[in-house]
């Protein structure tokens, strides 16, 4: 049997794998040895960054599959893991990067716009995490992607960070009840991310207060959090970092902390 704790032969199914930081995490997992990759997107408007993130992970020797769907609805999970694990015959490790950003007044803030968010960051990240829980091999690894605006004080962010912070309680519990088996579960909270995941929400003065808000922001290229910040950890969660389970960890360069 493979070393549990390095990415060695190894399977991961990505969620919100096609691009930006998703696909950062699928091209240092290959990197690592991982021979496996399940990239998840969600829409067809993704569809072209999936493509050719899954041509290049091919071209550095990994299998890959695609898979698109929207993860708020549950079969959609199932079908993901269940295509994965019947390509692969096996996964070790599931990422969920996925997710929206809303940024309103609460006093703006329509049905809609709640059920959007809650949908795409708590419903869909809890039955992501359910399903890894009944997929992944013995001694796998989980890590969801939550925000560090769950540390902030801070207007106009009522919904976004609110269903964030029902993933850190998933995430705690699924620790419990998945750690007799050897998984280990965990979220991570980049500080604002220099990606159009970010900018889309933003007014210019907004994202000058943000690049100066970091207390390393100053040693920053973009004064952001930069996915190459994020990958790397990600990494060592699911390898050496093992031992840690059922946490938070806020990488944001100081822009908040608790």
């Amino acid at each position: 049997m493979s070393n549990p704790h390095t990415l060695q032969d190894k399977v991961a199914v990505i969620a919100g794998g096609g691009k930006n930081l998703g696909a950062l995490i699928g091209r240092q997992f290959v990197e690592a040895g991982a021979r496996g990759i399940a990239i998840h997107y969600n829409s067809d408007a993704s569809k072209a960054d999936a493509e050719k993130t899954a041509a290049e992970l091919r071209g550095q020797g990994a299998d890959v599959t695609l898979f698109q769907g929207d993860l708020a609805v549950v079969d959609n999970n199932v079908k993901l893991f269940e295509q994965a694990k019947a390509h692969f015959g096996r996964i070790d490790i599931a990422i969920n990067t996925a997710g929206v950003v809303i940024k309103k007044p609460i006093l703006d803030v329509d049905e809609a716009d709640y059920d959007r968010s809650f949908d795409a960051n708590a419903k869909a990240a809890f039955f992501f995490l359910q399903q890894a829980g009944r997929t992944l091999a013995d001694g796998g690894k989980i890590v969801t992607l939550v925000s560090s605006l769950l540390a902030a004080y801070t207007p106009f962010y009522a919904i976004y960070p609110g269903s964030k912070a029902a993933v850190e309680h998933f995430t705690r519990a699924a620790s419990k009840e998945f750690g007799a088996r050897g998984i280990s579960v965990n979220a991570i909270g980049p500080g604002p991310m220099d990606t159009p995941f970010f900018y889309g929400q933003e007014q210019p003065e907004a994202v000058a207060y943000h690049k100066s808000a970091a207390a390393l922001s100053p040693f920053s290229k973009t004064g952001l959090t930069d996915i190459e910040d994020i990958a790397p950890i990600v990494r060592f969660l699911v390898t050496e970092g093992w031992w840690i389970t059922g946490q938070t960890i806020f990488a944001n360069g100081g822009y908040t902390t608790r």
